[in-house]
């Protein structure tokens, strides 16, 4: 039998950034064939069919029909791997972690927007307060304390 060859793959998508910056990698890109994917993550391709159908990963299709997958994709194929096969865990759990992960993300997200309107609104009603302040001027009321004492006879 001939010798076996390890292939180490590497691929890199950049995206042009609006405005001409800086390029970027696309970490999200489709543009994986079934073949390189499961090289990458170090599976068989009838594996990462199986994940496709179970909904465990969600490749892109082509025209034609053949799953692109993306660096992403291939980090959570390895993923996959890792709990199947270092903590036993079973598809079907795997694909319950998976779907509470995205959920986790999907809360955090929801909830950082809401901290950061809050802290826009907090910005606001101290604009408005300075802004009050301001009017109120001179005319304002006074909290000093005046000792008074009245005539003495």
């Amino acid at each position: 039998m001939g010798a076996r060859h390890q292939v180490r793959i590497e691929i890199t998508y950049h995206q042009r950034l609006p405005g001409g910056g800086a390029d970027e990698i696309d970490y999200d890109a489709k543009i994986l064939a079934i073949s390189a994917a499961a090289e990458m993550a170090g599976m068989h391709p009838q594996t990462l069919r199986q994940y496709d159908r179970l909904g465990l990963v969600e490749p892109a299709r082509t025209p034609g029909g053949g799953r692109r997958y993306s660096v992403r994709d291939v980090t959570r194929l390895r993923e996959i791997q890792r709990l199947s096969q270092d903590e036993g865990v079973n598809l079907a759990g795997i694909k319950r972690i998976m779907d509470l992960e995205r959920e986790v993300q999907a809360v955090r997200a929801e909830a950082g927007a809401a901290v950061e309107e809050l802290a826009r609104e907090l910005q606001r009603a101290r604009a408005q307060l300075a802004d009050l302040q301001a009017m109120a001027g001179p005319f304002g009321r006074s909290t000093d304390i005046v000792l008074w004492r009245g005539e003495q006879r």
